[in-house]
């Protein structure tokens, strides 16, 4: 593999983070402060943005709770991180039923981490940040496996479009 393509692609990708869940805001985020916060953050994937009108959305299509008193809380904020990432290999009707799936079994907090370490875990070993594959040693629950899965075409598909991305760019500048 080419050493300036392999060393742009960990460069894209090698500080990002999710925050943890007790680091999201919870005094309570405006709409466009809540937009702001998850765009700063999903910021370095390309292909995942949020805008104010589409938390509106989710919100009128109760995704996500109603914000109190026009106010986004920790909750709200962490399931929407995760439709903003999710969203870019699931329709929102399929995201619905790993959050339905996901409240059967879990809660909020405990399933925003899991997410959290699945999603950072193998972003990081499939841009050979890592060498070691995340591996998750509890029982492979239809729910775990779900998550899983999604995690792994939402990777797959941020590695795709970053690697396409900075190949057109050497190719133009070998021009």
């Amino acid at each position: 593999m080419n050493k300036d393509f392999q060393t742009e692609l960990t460069a894209s990708i090698r500080n990002f983070s999710l925050p943890k869940y007790n680091e999201i805001p919870n005094v309570g985020l405006f709409l466009e402060q809540t937009s702001k916060y998850i765009s700063d953050i999903v910021a370095p994937l390309p292909g995942i943005n949020i805008t104010g009108s589409m938390i509106s959305n989710y919100v009128k299509k109760k995704m996500i709770a109603n914000p109190v008193k026009k106010q986004y809380d920790r909750d709200q904020i962490a399931y929407l991180l995760v439709i903003a990432i999710a969203k870019s290999v699931l329709s929102l009707e399929h995201i619905q039923v790993l959050f339905d799936l996901q409240k059967q079994v879990s809660n909020s907090q405990r399933a925003y981490e899991y997410f959290r370490e699945m999603f950072e875990g193998l972003l990081f070993y499939v841009f050979g940040i890592n060498d070691t594959m995340v591996d998750d040693d509890r029982e492979p629950t239809r729910e775990r496996i779900i998550m899983r899965n999604t995690v792994i075409a939402i990777v797959h598909k941020i590695y795709l479009e970053i690697s396409i991305s900075i190949i057109g760019e050497i190719a133009q500048e070998e021009q």
